[in-house]
C-alpha cells in the first residue's frame, strides 16, 4: 500500500492535494489541527484508502505520536507533502517576537520535524517523494509578511540542501510555490484587494487549488523521478525567475 501523508489537508490547497493523491491511488493520511478539520478530511476523502489525523506540527510530541500511529496502521509514508503553515502578518516595526517565532517555528521547524522520521523508512526502502509547499512571496516579498516570506524562503533553501543529501537514495525533494490561489482565505479579501492582485497577474486570473494539486501529483509520480531540488511555480506569471 502506497501511503501519502498530507499536512493541513482540511481545506483549500491541502484538501485539493489530498483529494488528487487519493485519486492517484494512494492511501492518503490527511492531518488537521482539530476535530473539525479532521471531520472535514474524512468527508473529503471518504473511508476507503484514507484516514484523518490530528496533528500540531509545532509540537514534537504530536509529530512523534502521529508517526507511531502510522507504523501501527497503514505504514510509513512513501510521499510526504508538507502543506500546513500559518501566518501572523504585521509590519516589521510592529511585529512582536511571538509573531515572528510562531511562524518560523511552525512553517520551518515544523517541516524539519515532519521530514526527519519519514526519512528513516524512505532511506531503508531507497524510495521517497518529499514535496514542500512554499509561496511566491519567498522570492518577490510582500509588505507585512516578513516572517512568512522568510519562512517560505527558508523552506526552499532547506529543500535544495536536503535534496543533495539524499538524492543517491532515490529520494526526491521538491517545492511547489503557489501564487494567488482562489481559496477560502483569499475569498475573505475585499473586492478591491482581489482586483489589485489580479491586475498584477499576466494570466489575468487567480489560480485554482486543483492546479497546485496537479503539480504535486506529478512530483509524487514516477514521471518526475529525475526531478529533485526544484521549485515549481504555480503563479500565472506573477513572478518569473
Amino acid at each position: 500500500m502506497r501511503v501519502a501523508l498530507v499536512t493541513g489537508a482540511s481545506r483549500g490547497i491541502g484538501a485539493s492535494i489530498a483529494r488528487r493523491l487519493h485519486q492517484d491511488g494512494f492511501h492518503v493520511v490527511g492531518t488537521a489541527t482539530g476535530e473539525t478539520g479532521s471531520a472535514a478530511i474524512s468527508e473529503i476523502l471518504g473511508l476507503e484508502r484514507a484516514q484523518a489525523e490530528i496533528l500540531r506540527i509545532e509540537d514534537p510530541s504530536s509529530v512523534a505520536a502521529l508517526y507511531e500511529k502510522l507504523e501501527a496502521t497503514c505504514g510509513s509514508p512513501a510521499v510526504l507533502v508538507n502543506n500546513a503553515g500559518i501566518t501572523a502578518d504585521n509590519l516589521s516595526m510592529r511585529m512582536t517576537d511571538a509573531q515572528w517565532s510562531s511562524v518560523i517555528e511552525t512553517n520551518v521547524t515544523g517541516i524539519f520535524r515532519m521530514i526527519k522520521p519519514a526519512l528513516r523508512s524512505m532511506m531503508k526502502s531507497r524510495h521517497g517523494r518529499i514535496i514542500n509547499l512554499s509561496s511566491v512571496v519567498a522570492r518577490m516579498g510582500n509588505p507585512g509578511q516578513t516572517n512568512y516570506a522568510a519562512s517560505k524562503a527558508a523552506i526552499e533553501g532547506y529543500s535544495r540542501s536536503l535534496a543533495l543529501e539524499i538524492a543517491s537514495r532515490n529520494i526526491t525533494v521538491n517545492v511547489v510555490a503557489p501564487g494567488f490561489i482562489a481559496t477560502e482565505m483569499t475569498n475573505e479579501l475585499t473586492e478591491s484587494q482581489q482586483e489589485l492582485m489580479l491586475s498584477r497577474i499576466p494570466m489575468g486570473r487567480a489560480g485554482q487549488a486543483d492546479e497546485v494539486a496537479s503539480a504535486v501529483s506529478w512530483l509524487a509520480s514516477d514521471a518526475a523521478s529525475y526531478i529533485t531540488g526544484a521549485t515549481i511555480p504555480v503563479n500565472g506569471g506573477l513572478f518569473l525567475g
